[in-house]
């Protein structure tokens, strides 16, 4: 069967346009046809996907499609930056707004508002502009510091540890582009995620779970913690640990388990696995341990308080 020359173009492109459907044969009557019976989806002017294609990506997918489709339409006048930016770095965000993509302009024009698209002016000097995947995008340094200048709370931490835990910039080269930054607009509010950013944090969730540890003035933990038996064979690695205070920490989201599921074994086999790991990193090490889910996340001072006694029952 010859494959939909459409579908081809969406692979290739990540989307098709009006004009490439008019190519291969489509009348504008046609084009509105498919969407309306909800075989195209239309995500902006001028700029289609198929339905299934769309309903298989997460919101992330979705902006980084939306980022593609703004930067055919803008040519090489802007960059993507900003959370656009991190996102095309595959960079880790969390609570971030994804409705509109940001762009910083190469051409000296005006910052604005324009639809769907947040349009930045920006002084761009050498290595500040790249081409990631045939798109140009600023350092990404730079793009997590503008994304979480513009974020709250918690996730203005969650690109910076992504960032390093990629290995896409040293601590050190983080530090130095906030200092070419830090008077720059919104950049305030950078200082204590830049000094809190850690590497060793293999997800948003073990990152939230390091932010409302310093919120609630908890000890600073050890991240990505090894643990080794008494020939040095290593048992096993803790989000999180806090070894002067014997406490082990680990943060279990859904996904974390998911992917541990090997063929022919149920989520249950996995979660019994994971049980036995625990009790021999606590009966190796003489810890305790704490474990974190996403709702212990919303009821943060219930779970400070369970982390402090935990550190309490364990000194």
């Amino acid at each position: 069967m010859d494959l939909d020359p459409l579908r081809a173009m969406e692979e290739w492109h990540g989307f098709f346009t009006t004009a490439q459907a008019h190519d291969v044969g489509y009348s504008d009557r046609a084009i509105g046809r498919e969407v309306r019976y909800g075989r195209w989806h239309r995500f902006r002017r001028g700029y289609f996907v198929f339905r299934d294609t769309w309903a298989d990506l997460d919101d992330v997918g979705r902006h980084r499609v939306l980022s593609l489709a703004v930067l055919h339409s803008h040519g090489s006048v802007v960059a993507l930056s900003h959370v656009s930016g991190a996102v095309a770095h595959d960079v880790a965000v969390w609570g971030h707004d994804l409705s509109r993509v940001h762009v910083t302009r190469l051409d000296g024009g005006a910052g604005r508002i324009e639809g769907d698209v947040v349009h930045h002016e920006g002084v761009c000097v050498d290595g500040d502009v790249r081409e990631v995947g045939g798109s140009l995008v600023l350092r990404p340094e730079r793009c997590v510091l503008e994304a979480g200048s513009r974020a709250d709370g918690a996730a203005r931490l969650v690109p910076l540890d992504s960032l390093l835990a990629r290995g896409l910039a040293t601590h050190d080269a983080l530090l130095s582009q906030f200092a070419a930054m830090e008077r720059w607009p919104f950049m305030q509010s950078m200082q204590v995620p830049v000094r809190l950013a850690d590497g060793g944090a293999q997800s948003p969730g073990e990152t939230l779970g390091r932010y409302l540890f310093w919120a609630a003035h908890l000890p600073r933990p050890e991240t990505q913690f090894e643990v080794h038996d008494a020939e040095g064979t290593l048992l096993g690695t803790c989000d999180w640990a806090w070894p002067e205070h014997g406490l082990l920490g680990e943060f279990d989201g859904r996904i974390k388990y998911g992917r541990l599921v090997k063929p022919g074994l149920e989520p249950g086999d996995v979660v019994f696995a994971e049980k036995q790991r625990e009790d021999l990193l606590r009966e190796t090490t003489g810890f305790g341990m704490v474990r974190l889910v996403w709702d212990d996340l919303d009821r943060p001072r219930l779970t400070a308080a369970r982390v402090r006694r935990g550190l309490r029952m364990a000194s």
